[in-house]
């Protein structure tokens, strides 16, 4: 590790909810995006899960408002990958040091995701200021991160797994969160079928409850 990972912070203070977008048709892909710019949500996490991830990526980074990143990144490979498809950031379920290698490499905001002091230590060491917390409700909940809170003081959190409209706003207003991350507004399901207005519906739902907690 020759350099140390970029800042973090002042993209998720923009965007205080990062929608978590699995998609099984990459033709689907900016008209999904449009669907959240329109709902005032401008940014989308495109995961690895599908073998459309990739092309999907590719195919929402030219949306007029959108920024897109690559979520379920593994391995050094795949954060290759995404980088030269135009991933703005990085997600990953956990950490992994070759991904850090990459966004280090070409200062590509980084999101590890860990729930254990360790794993907290380990992604300090390459300079991140914030974690992802995963899968949020299942390890421990918004307790959780003010436990590990303590020792990492200076250490921002975006909670990632059971995080839904109901308890957005529990989570946004703890001092320790920067975003939430999720996939309420844009289920699978609602994309495969082309329920775009419901997807501009319930973002914009979301981001005006975001912009009520964060006034």
């Amino acid at each position: 590790m020759s350099q140390q990972l970029p800042d973090v912070r002042p993209f998720l203070e923009t965007h205080p909810i990062v929608p978590v977008v699995v998609i099984d048709d990459a033709a689907q892909a900016p008209e999904a995006a449009r669907a959240l710019v329109a709902g005032g949500i401008h940014c989308a996490e495109v995961t690895f899960r599908t073998a459309a991830g990739g092309e999907a990526i590719k195919a929402m980074r030219d949306v007029e408002g959108m920024t897109v990143g690559a979520g379920t990144v593994l391995t050094r490979a795949q954060a290759e990958t995404a980088a030269d498809l135009g991933a703005k950031f990085f997600v990953s379920p956990g950490w992994s040091a070759g991904v850090a290698d990459v966004a280090a490499e070409r200062q590509i905001p980084y999101l590890p995701g860990v729930q254990t002091a360790t794993e907290i230590m380990m992604a300090l060491e390459y300079g991140a200021t914030a974690v992802k917390f995963f899968p949020g409700g299942e390890a421990g909940g918004l307790p959780m991160v003010k436990a590990l809170r303590g020792p990492f003081p200076n250490t921002y959190f975006v909670p990632s797994g059971g995080v839904k409209l109901a308890n957005m706003a529990e989570w946004l207003s703890d001092p320790a969160i920067l975003s939430v991350s999720g996939s309420w507004m844009i289920k699978r399901d609602l994309i495969s079928s082309g329920n775009f207005a419901e997807i501009t519906r319930l973002s914009q739902e979301a981001s005006d409850l975001a912009k009520e907690i964060r006034k």
